[in-house]
């Protein structure tokens, strides 16, 4: 059975993003995503939308001034 396991690569080290019942071991294979992009933590696409929306009041309540 395949399935996915994601992870973030720190110090040299592969650390699973959730826990995995992987036997002592076991063969995996990796793969990088878009050159290092990673995908959102959030995926619930309601909370997405506020975060959005938070973030874009506050850059619009303290804008960069960039002079």
């Amino acid at each position: 059975m395949k399935r996915t396991i994601t992870a973030t690569y720190r110090d040299g080290v592969f650390y699973p993003n959730e826990p995995c019942d992987l036997p002592e071991g076991a063969m995996v294979e990796i793969r990088e995503l878009a050159n290092g992009v990673r995908p959102p933590s959030e995926v619930d696409p309601e909370k997405r939308r506020r975060i959005m929306s938070e973030l874009v009041k506050s850059m619009t309540e303290n804008p960069l001034h960039l002079s």
